[in-house]
């Protein structure tokens, strides 16, 4: 059985809330085993014996839009697409790196070699952006309240939706997909 983290875009934003509770019950009602979610803005954790990763996450979404009245965008990733994101992290190497400073935006789908050549023209300073595969990593060194770069412009140009993490709760997910994997 795998074990998949989901990521909805936009919850508890707005007009769009969602009680962690309600959302973990509709995982459960889903036939999502062991659902867990980690902080207010609609991280889920849990095992599926369902392969088609596509079709989950149209039934995810079609669920959460009649349960909660709002259509909300939800990335998945398996613990080891996961894993794999934290270690192609292209920021590594950096000791000056903060971890509440860094996210991770994990993309809908692969917006492919001609689009990621794209972003890496946009000019970004002082924040630094890389794309590696279906993440984007961004450092944002004077915090993300008030970035210089404007985001709906990298996102135009990748015309993919996705949803950011900061690194520590990425790491978190991951904690957490690695517990459930190891109680099998």
């Amino acid at each position: 059985m795998a074990v998949i983290i989901s990521m909805l875009r936009g919850v508890n934003l707005g007009k769009r809330r969602v009680k962690m509770d309600a959302l973990r019950a509709l995982y459960e009602t889903l036939g999502l085993r062991d659902a867990q979610t980690l902080v207010q803005s609609g991280n889920v954790v849990f095992r599926t014996e369902q392969k088609d990763m596509a079709a989950l996450t149209k039934k995810i979404e079609r669920a959460v839009e009649r349960e909660f009245g709002f259509h909300s965008d939800v990335i998945l990733r398996s613990a080891s697409e996961v894993r794999q994101a934290i270690q192609r992290n292209p920021l590594a190497k950096r000791s000056d790196l903060e971890p509440r400073k860094f996210l991770v935006w994990f993309l809908v789908s692969d917006p492919g070699e001609e689009i990621r050549k794209r972003v890496r023209a946009v000019k970004t300073e002082p924040e630094e952006v890389r794309i590696a595969g279906r993440e984007v990593f961004i450092y944002f060194p004077n915090g993300m309240a008030r970035p210089k770069m404007k985001w709906a412009a990298i996102e135009k140009v990748l015309a993919v939706r996705g949803t950011g993490r900061n690194w520590n709760t990425v790491n978190k997910l991951l904690e957490m997909a690695e517990k459930l994997e190891a109680a099998r």
